[in-house]
């Protein structure tokens, strides 16, 4: 059994843990930049290589267990893949336990989305993202990539952080007034509280890497210049872990670097703080 963090295996068994981790090694729609099935096995890697302590919560973690769930592989085409999605997340809702998922590419958030919808009522979904992502449909498939928060923007209510591009068609799906695009957010000194008001006490937090600057995260299918910095995103997700309850959350779109680990480590860095947010704050 491999263990989360390389932690003692104790704190990886199914009976002991409060977190699961489930992979969705996905990437059959990516259109540019391939590699974000093979993200996972790097992120367990750069993870068994992180120091365990978060200083700014005294707290370790990785002592409320992290079990890592056989991936979902189904890739025969989006539509099976959506489904197996869906069901399993419906299947996994059920066990009481703090979900969490990884990619892939973004289009494996559509079928978590739809069952974590279906089990909270009045769910908003945080996106962190540089894409709009509200294409109905893309390549003749409502299950692509680039449809990956369609169905949150007709269902939910979703909240966008960290836009920087989109297609003129997608307009008419976008509500801009939950949608804080990249290049206002340097001067508006109070969109934090903005965002945070718009939130209802349910969140799903998705998170596609190429939110991030590329200077910091350009082991992404898609990178956009204008990110978001670590800092201005770890303040802001502290809020909402803070203020409001998260159910679970998804991490996509990391198409690991051979000769560049620094941006894996980051991801690392970042789910762990992100439960380091939800269980020790």
């Amino acid at each position: 059994m491999r263990v989360y963090a390389g932690v003692e295996e104790q704190y990886g068994q199914y009976e002991n843990a409060a977190i699961l981790l489930q992979s969705i090694p996905y990437d059959g729609t990516s259109t540019w930049g391939k590699g974000a099935d093979n993200g996972f096995e790097a992120f367990l890697e750069a993870s068994e290589n992180m120091e365990i302590y978060d200083i700014e919560t005294d707290s370790e973690v990785f002592t409320q267990g992290v079990h890592i769930l056989p991936a979902i592989t189904e890739n025969q085409s989006p539509e099976t893949m959506f489904e197996a999605v869906y069901t399993k997340t419906k299947e996994l809702l059920e066990t009481g336990k703090f979900l969490t998922f990884f990619g892939g590419e973004h289009s494996v958030s559509i079928g978590v989305i739809k069952a974590f919808n279906e089990k909270h009522k009045n769910l908003t979904v945080l996106q962190f993202d540089a894409h709009a992502d509200l294409r109905k449909e893309y390549h003749n498939s409502a299950y692509n990539h680039a449809c990956a928060l369609h169905y949150a923007s007709q269902n939910t209510n979703l909240i966008q952080v960290g836009i920087r591009s989109m297609d003129t068609c997608e307009k008419q799906y976008l509500n801009t007034s939950k949608c804080f695009f990249a290049h206002n957010l340097r001067k508006n000194e109070i969109w934090e509280e903005e965002a945070l008001s718009l939130i209802t006490d349910n969140v799903y937090i998705t998170i596609d890497l190429d939110v991030f600057d590329p200077s910091i995260m350009p082991a992404t299918g898609t990178p956009e210049p204008g990110g978001l910095d670590w800092y201005t995103m770890l303040e802001f997700l502290r809020k909402v872990f803070e203020q409001k309850n998260v159910v679970g959350f998804d991490i996509v779109e990391l198409a690991p670097m051979k000769d560049n680990k620094a941006p894996t480590f980051l991801v690392a860095k970042l789910y762990y703080k992100m439960l380091s947010y939800k269980f020790c704050l």
